[in-house]
């Protein structure tokens, strides 16, 4: 589990590092202010996760690996694909709708890190 959840961290932290500056610099005369907005709101918690992953990831390898770490790692992961991703393609599109998707993705990040937490929590110390 390690090695696969910090890669997919290190991944999308390079990837919210890429996204961030085009919609610094590629949108901002493009895109109207609000939905700019919005596309800096899927960068920010983008990034958020990946760096939460790759602690998820490390985690797993210092306190506890188990399936519950693994189901946390996932669902933090889809979550912030469907989260971000939608604002991404909110603003890049103005289809407000995907809007209604968005809060998906953000209970799944919630779940994931719930789940996260109750792994550690029944762990025994080593």
């Amino acid at each position: 589990m390690f090695r696969k959840y910090f890669a997919i961290g290190a991944i999308g932290a390079a990837l919210a590092i890429a996204l961030g500056a085009f919609g610094a610099h590629g949108l901002k005369d493009i895109v109207e202010e609000r939905m700019l907005a919005n596309y800096e709101t899927g960068v920010r918690y983008h990034m958020y996760s990946a760096l939460g992953i790759m602690l998820i990831a490390l985690a797993s390898k210092l306190v506890a690996s188990d399936k519950k770490m693994s189901l946390g790692a996932l669902l933090v992961t889809i979550g912030t694909c469907i989260f971000s991703g939608s604002l991404y393609v909110m603003a890049l599109t103005g289809l407000t709708i995907l809007g209604a998707i968005t809060p998906i993705g953000g209970v799944l990040m919630i779940v994931g890190w719930v789940i996260v937490v109750v792994s550690i929590l029944k762990t025994q110390d080593k």
